[in-house]
């Protein structure tokens, strides 16, 4: 090897030592001022945990039934501190409110105020549409959830506005 050979290896060797101690350098630098946590931000961790949340359950079996049965228990006890309507025994408040969406436009089967679509169901009885009101049904006619889908309302607020649908028939 020629002479400047050796001299261009010797520098290039100086160069490339030095910007390896220079990166290690740097690094350290780096971890010393980045090494303390960053403070927890509780919005973002809510919002996280709400992005995160399951959309839904999985029931299977046994065991399936009873934590559903236990799910749908806790609704209904969350429910019955509440009350629909500020309580209103108006029948027309929770007809136009929450009744109208399916027996205006015969959603599910349900009648809409014309005598004729309820003939049937009044021949039952009062008492019998008091109680699938309240209870919910489904028959060859359609379908009625409980309360109206509704389970804040009261029995007394579901019987008169299962009342005012009544008087109101034409």
């Amino acid at each position: 090897m020629r002479n400047h050979d050796l001299v261009f290896l010797k520098h290039f060797s100086q160069v490339i030592g030095f910007l390896v101690a220079l990166t290690i350098a740097l690094i350290v630098l780096a971890w010393f001022l980045n090494d303390t946590p960053a403070e927890p931000n509780p919005a973002r961790e809510a919002a996280t945990a709400a992005r995160l949340r399951p959309v839904g359950d999985v029931f299977a079996g046994a065991t399936g039934a009873a934590a559903q049965a236990a799910a749908q228990a806790a609704a209904r006890e969350a429910a019955a501190g509440q009350v629909a309507y500020d309580g209103t025994l108006d029948g027309s408040v929770i007809y136009s409110a929450l009744c109208s969406a399916c027996h205006t436009s015969g959603a599910a089967g349900a009648p809409k105020l014309v005598r004729g679509e309820w003939a049937a169901r009044i021949a039952q009885g009062v008492d019998t549409l008091h109680k699938h009101a309240i209870e919910g049904f489904q028959g060859n006619a359609g379908l009625m959830p409980a309360k109206g889908g509704n389970p804040a309302l009261t029995d007394e607020q579901v019987i008169a506005t299962v009342d005012w649908m009544l008087d109101n028939l034409q």
